[in-house]
């Protein structure tokens, strides 16, 4: 098993989705994560890697694996936001 753990940022996004049904799709997502089922990922540059969520506007998830048994999810966005959310989880990978 993998421990997930969640950045503020991460944290903040998640819960301020106003799509129920879509936070409730991530949150399923997270527990696959957990089991080792990464599912559609891609990787974006610097360590960092996206989740895709095929659902609603195309959700994101950006996340760095650090050794074996860790994820840290840097933050989430939608397709339009991409661009943005691929810098600002290049940041916090720093931070992380």
């Amino acid at each position: 098993m993998l421990e997930v753990r969640q950045s503020p940022v991460f944290t903040a996004w998640l819960t301020k989705l106003k799509d129920r049904n879509a936070a409730a799709r991530i949150v399923a997502r997270l527990r696959r994560f957990e089991l080792g089922n990464l599912g559609d990922v891609k990787p974006v540059g610097e360590g960092i890697s996206e989740a895709r969520i095929d659902y609603g506007p195309g959700y994101r998830l950006y996340f760095v694996k650090r050794g074996a048994v860790l994820i840290v999810m840097l933050c989430g966005g939608d397709k339009r936001s991409q661009g943005a959310d691929i810098k600002r989880a290049k940041i916090l990978a720093k931070e992380a």
